[in-house]
């Protein structure tokens, strides 16, 4: 039984992160299609094909591997010219000149014309009358450039393999349906487009998560009493049997046990976990009298809470750690118990701040990626314990999801609640995780729009030509570090979450 409830948490979860894969890209896709771009594949997965379909201009289909997907659109990058040379034609001459050629063969667009030219060299030129009318691009106010067959260096073949590869899905009709063609805001609500997809998906599901099935909240019904009061690096430490160093509870002393309702702290009624905390937090080295109620009886006892260093939670409730891992701590009152919990159900809008903090709290494992990468090799190779906070595959994922599906004591609809923000939180990482800005990620294009518009309004402020388009196809060196880096990160965690796992069950 346990193991198929195993099996049942992880497809639940990998069907919940697959639908958010296809969402992210249908993100991308019907602003791609609203702006009128031509969308040639929208695929779910990499690799081989397993099942396609064609509807109209675009084909839909899904590959063998599952780790992500893409939308095809024309006009990443700027075409090559297609003919091979560029013919410029003086304007009060056009007509003449294209009647010495035969027919116009340079390429419509301005840009094209451009791009030409910056990688031809110019060949001699004839405008006299007695030239040859009869060579191919001679005539009247016309000058031409002819294309190497190869650039110079190996970045800038990459670059012109790259724009020839996208030029072969061109079309007739495509000059004005390419992507690079779009203003500067139509690229950027297309590639931003994902991830608000992700992050749409992550505030619907917290919204039904906390608005149906409620959240953990502490009241003032106490779930545990310390016999002695721990320090928190000790406890971080492991620490879990009392030391003769350690001073005594003092809610163990005053007789409060599990089971006990907390109804006044100082004369000062309570009605959460929240006010009680603050006023016990307040009251150290103070005498104060509880008033609690057990087995129906209300009771009174006097206690004095101890001063001691307790970690600072953040939004999430975890407790916050500093660059090198060590607990934040603050000086406060301390009794020694815990609180039993309940289900509070929350309205939808407050997902919005969940998500919020988990935004942040994924932000930060981003902006430290590669010291959290570190810990992890570290603690894979070594006997060092694994960060729980730190990042995890979708083999991590997975193992989490089992183990929770297998926790009988918990309520099944708990269960699957807590599987379901799984896969919100996944969507939060997707979409924290694709505004970094670099390419091949969607913050990469998003920087590179921005970049472009930059430059033409500084080119415009100074009164200098429209520089064009910015040619992304120029950083594919960098775009191939960084998906090498994105790879080596890949195989890291999945081995990591196979031998040396992030387990939340003892």
């Amino acid at each position: 039984m346990i193991a198929l409830l195993m099996i049942a948490g992880i497809v639940i979860v990998a069907l919940g992160i697959a639908l958010s894969i296809a969402l992210h890209e249908i993100g991308h896709l019907l602003p791609a299609k609203l702006f009128k771009v031509r969308v040639t594949q929208y695929m779910v997965g990499f690799g081989p094909t397993l099942w396609s379909r064609r509807r109209g201009e675009t084909e839909y289909g899904v590959k063998a591997i599952p780790l992500g997907g893409y939308v095809a659109m024309i006009g990443m990058y700027p075409p090559p010219d297609e003919t091979g040379t560029m013919n410029h034609p003086a304007e009060e001459d056009h007509e003449s000149a294209e009647a010495a050629v035969g027919e116009d063969t340079a390429p419509r667009d301005p840009y094209l014309r451009e791009v030409g030219a910056q990688y031809g060299a110019p060949a001699a030129s004839s405008s006299s009358a007695g030239a040859d009318g009869g060579g191919a691009g001679s005539g009247p106010g016309t000058t031409t450039k002819t294309v190497r067959s190869q650039s110079t260096g190996i970045f800038q073949q990459l670059s012109a393999d790259a724009r020839e590869v996208a030029a072969e899905d061109l079309q007739p009709g495509d000059e004005d349906r390419m992507f690079y063609r779009l203003p500067t805001w139509k690229r950027i609500i297309i590639m931003l487009g994902g991830p608000a997809m992700n992050g749409l998906i992550a505030l619907s599901l917290t919204a039904g998560i906390i608005s149906f099935h409620g959240t953990a909240e502490p009241n003032t019904t106490v779930r545990e009493v310390f016999e002695c009061v721990v320090s928190a690096d000790a406890a971080d430490a492991g620490q879990s049997e009392c030391t003769a160093d350690d001073p005594a509870g003092p809610a163990y002393e005053a007789g409060l046990r599990p089971g006990d309702q907390i109804l006044a702290f100082n004369g000062q009624s309570v009605d959460t976990w929240d006010e009680l905390t603050e006023l016990i937090r307040e009251s150290a080295d103070e005498s104060s009298e509880v008033t609690y109620v057990r087995a129906g009886e209300e009771t009174t006892t006097t206690l004095t809470p101890i001063l001691t260093e307790r970690p600072i939670s953040d939004g999430l409730g975890r407790a916050q750690r500093d660059d090198d891992g060590a607990l934040i701590t603050e000086p406060v009152g301390f009794i020694g118990m815990g609180a039993d919990q309940e289900l509070v159900q929350q309205p939808f809008w407050e997902a919005g701040p969940v998500v919020w903090e988990q935004s942040k709290a994924v932000g930060a494992v981003v902006a430290n990626l590669p010291v959290r990468l570190y810990d992890v090799a570290v603690s894979t190779f070594t006997s060092a314990e694994r960060d729980p906070d730190g990042p995890l595959s979708v083999v991590g994922v997975g193992r989490i999801a089992g183990e929770l599906s297998a926790q009988e004591e918990i309520p099944l609809e708990s269960r699957f609640a807590s599987l379901i923000s799984l896969v919100a939180g996944v969507n939060v990482a997707l979409m924290v995780f694709n505004l970094i800005p670099l390419l091949p990620l969607d913050g990469g294009h998003v920087a590179g729009a921005l970049y472009e518009s930059l430059r033409r309004r500084l080119a415009k402020l100074l009164g200098r030509p429209d520089p064009g388009p910015f040619d992304i196809s120029k950083l594919l060196p960098l775009t191939y570090v960084v998906v090498g880096m994105l790879l080596v990160m890949g195989v890291l965690l999945i081995y990591a979450d196979i031998v040396n796992p992030i387990r939340l069950f003892d």
